[in-house]
């Protein structure tokens, strides 16, 4: 099967986040679905001058950047405007170089509208089915966040009226689905696949929940750039009180030599003298991709204090390095996290219920590699990236044509 997966907001070889995500999350299932014999084709839109117009991916899919506005990061206001010629600079090129998909999985709401463009049918021809996963919702910003949100006004309405449009969408969670349906989108049309991961790459390095010569260290991972407010940082250290000797590890946000500057870390460490825990909260900054696993893999509980997120992926993530895993029920973590099994879920904005539920897990040796053991073997049972694509293909076996 052809299949075009369009992730038009950021390359993969864009280290932008959180645009970048998605492009991510692309990549990795198109691998994916090329070693299970798919043809698969990437197309991003060319950011940065020099961007080659094909390369390859790890897996046997290819990359293609289509030129489409100017040559560098956009926000999202600004892409929407080069939407359009997008989609029909993919049309174009699927009549020139004769390769035409069978399936168009779009990535983000921005792909959707450019899928709906690139796929009407040709004369005499018939229209390519289309795949939406929206990666998140605008409507759920919205609420969420509020007026830090930073998407069009549009987008919400675009998001309701490309879900009674394409042929299927592919949800990451529950809440995500009942969101669509809250929105008009018919239930009928909805399938839940949830995100991957790469079990090799985040696996242990060693024994589970292993005994360690050092005070108790719980982690925290969030995406480069930004520490954001929703993460529940400020949560996590107030919760850090009530696990005594225990060291909070924030992975992400902007780089180590501009956490001294930056207000959000300036913040933190401020909340963090307030509750008595300054020499107990370390902030790492932003880290490489490849050096992301490490870090889970030196935690002893892995934990989101999250009030707002679409999926959860840190959780997935500490599952596959085998760390027991304290969470927020928001989001996608009730679908992740097995409360009692995998690890533990708390009410957000709750830092005393955060705390004790990971002072618990880590009182616990026998406890913990319970956990870790489950998580590491729900993770491989569901969440590898050759399951998720194993699912996403029989989706598309069931649209028509």
């Amino acid at each position: 099967m052809r299949i075009a997966i369009i992730a038009e907001q950021a390359t993969p070889m864009s280290d932008r986040a959180p645009t970048g995500a998605p492009a991510w999350h692309a990549t990795e299932l198109a691998g994916a679905l090329a070693r299970a014999g798919h043809d698969v084709r990437v197309y991003a839109r060319a950011d940065a001058p020099g961007r080659p117009r094909r390369s390859d991916l790890p897996g046997g899919a290819s990359l293609l950047h289509v030129p489409a506005g100017p040559a560098k990061p956009l926000t999202e206001a600004a892409l929407l405007k080069h939407t359009k010629l997008f989609g029909q600079r993919l049309a174009e090129q699927w009549t020139g170089d004769g390769w035409r998909p069978d399936i168009v999985h779009a990535h983000y709401w921005l792909s959707g509208l450019a899928a709906m463009v690139a796929s009407r049918p040709p004369a005499g021809g018939s229209a390519i089915p289309i795949v939406l996963t929206y990666q998140e919702l605008g409507s759920r910003r919205r609420r969420f966040l509020g007026e830090a949100d930073t998407s069009p006004a549009c987008r919400v309405g675009f998001e309701r009226e490309l879900g009674r449009s394409v042929d299927r969408i592919i949800t990451h969670c529950r809440a995500e689905t009942s969101e669509l349906i809250r929105l008009g989108v018919p239930r009928q049309q909805i399938t839940i696949v949830p995100l991957g991961v790469d079990p090799d790459r985040f696996a242990p390095a060693g024994s589970l929940a292993p005994a360690r010569h050092r005070p108790p260290r719980v982690v925290m991972v969030g995406a480069p750039g930004e520490l954001r407010e929703r993460k529940g940082y400020t949560d996590a250290i107030r919760a850090l009180r009530l696990v005594p000797d225990a060291e909070l590890v924030v992975v992400g946000g902007p780089a180590k030599r501009e956490l001294r500057a930056d207000p959000q870390a300036r913040k933190l460490r401020e909340v963090a003298a307030e509750a008595g825990v300054g020499d107990r909260v370390t902030l790492v900054g932003r880290v490489s991709r490849d050096d992301v696993p490490k870090w889970y893999r030196e935690a002893d509980v892995i934990t989101s204090a999250s009030w707002y997120d679409s999926f959860g992926i840190t959780a997935v993530e500490g599952m596959a390095a085998g760390v027991p895993v304290v969470a927020t029920e928001v989001g996608g973590f009730p679908d992740t996290v097995v409360d009692g099994l995998t690890g533990r879920l708390v009410p957000p904005h709750q830092p005393n219920a955060l705390g004790r539920a990971i002072r618990s897990v880590l009182a616990d040796p026998i406890q913990r590699v319970e956990y870790a053991a489950a998580g590491l073997d729900r993770v491989r049972q569901v969440y590898s990236w050759d399951r998720v694509a194993s699912r996403v293909s029989a989706t598309y076996e069931q649209l028509p044509g």
